[in-house]
């Protein structure tokens, strides 16, 4: 089921990325490594516009994969790739992460884009490592307008695929003495956009020696990471 989920998303994507104009003039573009095996998943950190850090946390999406390879049968490519909403190979990555610090913005022909990606079938985690809360949820209301933001209620799948997390998003970093929310615009049922605040798993995945977080506690960041790309996999 997982790789026939696979193979019938990879055309969607591919035909988009053809088929948007402009994208192949974009300063500086140089294209990600040749991936030795091009069944493997690939999963891209998106760096994005409005001047925050999105560069943040450099050893989280290796150690995040490597758990992955470690943990399930999933076919992942362990290697950070890094994408703009306007990079030709966008469509390629059925999983994007960001998170930070600051603002991010959509320009309108981000918005376009960013939208015929998730609407191909394309997944955004957007980890909010502190200080993204208001600003993104105000974008992310923009990006769909027709959509309602929705804090996602903790009886859904996405917190019940590979881990079960009864009580929602596992609390890993203390921001605002806040309990850990998900919040996600859904599309004909499907999740197409999950921003996670006061939780910041994005820190549980990076080395154990840049936030002294315990081991408990990273391996929650890890799994609820699995769910997340589990869930965007399959659905």
């Amino acid at each position: 089921m997982f790789l026939l989920a696979l193979t019938v998303a990879a055309p969607t994507f591919a035909q988009v990325s053809r088929d948007f104009p402009g994208i192949q003039a974009i300063p500086n573009y140089q294209p990600a490594p040749q991936n030795p095996n091009p069944s493997a998943i690939r999963v891209a950190r998106l760096h994005y516009s409005g001047g925050g850090d999105w560069y943040w946390g450099g050893s989280a999406i290796p150690n995040f994969l490597r758990y992955v390879r470690q943990n399930t049968d999933f076919p992942v490519d362990t290697i950070e790739r890094q994408v703009t909403i306007m990079d030709p190979e966008l469509f390629k990555y059925p999983f994007l992460f960001a998170t930070g610090h600051g603002v991010i913005k959509f320009s309108p022909e981000e918005k376009e884009r960013l939208q015929r990606y998730l609407l191909g079938g394309g997944f955004l985690f957007v980890n909010d490592s502190y200080g993204m809360d208001k600003t993104f949820r105000d974008e992310m209301a923009k990006l769909f307008p027709e959509r309602q933001v929705t804090e996602v209620p903790f009886d859904h799948p996405i917190y019940h695929g590979f881990y079960d997390f009864p009580a929602g998003p596992p609390k890993i970093h203390e921001h605002d003495n806040r309990p850990p929310r998900g919040y996600a615009l859904i599309v004909n049922g499907r999740v197409v956009l999950y921003f996670l605040v006061e939780s910041d798993i994005g820190d549980g995945w990076e080395d154990p020696q840049v936030h002294n977080d315990p081991a408990e506690k990273r391996d929650e960041a890890l799994r609820m990471g699995l769910n997340l790309l589990t869930y965007a996999l399959l659905n």
